[in-house]
């Protein structure tokens, strides 16, 4: 991977950096995924059903000590980095996860790395001393 590549993918990387690096949005993350409320390559589901229901903020609300405002600004963040979705039904909006393509960018980011790293190591040992 050339190093412009490298810049690129970083770049595309940074809105899940900022997304993952707030522990309310972890916490709002962890509340839709104990409800089994993801999608996986195209496909929704929740539990074993093939359609995924989702959360509204009210009910994120319930599950957080914050206000609605706050969960609706965070599921902004999230969504703009890719690791929530929501589908409309109504006038309510359902909330669920989508990690696909964000898992995908990370896993090459880190592949990219260790590829980068294991030189490195070999030179310099894992202690990082010559």
């Amino acid at each position: 991977m050339a190093n412009g590549d490298f810049s690129e993918l970083f770049k595309s990387c940074m809105p899940l950096f900022i997304a993952l690096g707030d522990e309310v949005r972890l916490t709002i993350i962890e509340v839709l995924a104990r409800t089994d409320s993801f999608q996986t390559e195209g496909l929704a589901y929740m539990g074993n059903q093939t359609a995924v229901r989702g959360m509204n903020v009210n009910e994120i609300t319930d599950r957080t000590s914050l206000s609605r405002p706050a969960i609706s600004h965070h599921l902004k963040i999230l969504k703009e980095a890719g690791l929530v979705s929501a589908r409309q039904e109504g006038t309510a909006n359902y909330y669920f996860l989508t990690f696909g393509e964000s898992t995908k960018k990370l896993c090459t980011l880190g592949q990219y790395l260790q590829n980068y790293m294991d030189p490195v190591q070999i030179i310099y040992g894992e202690s990082g001393n010559r």
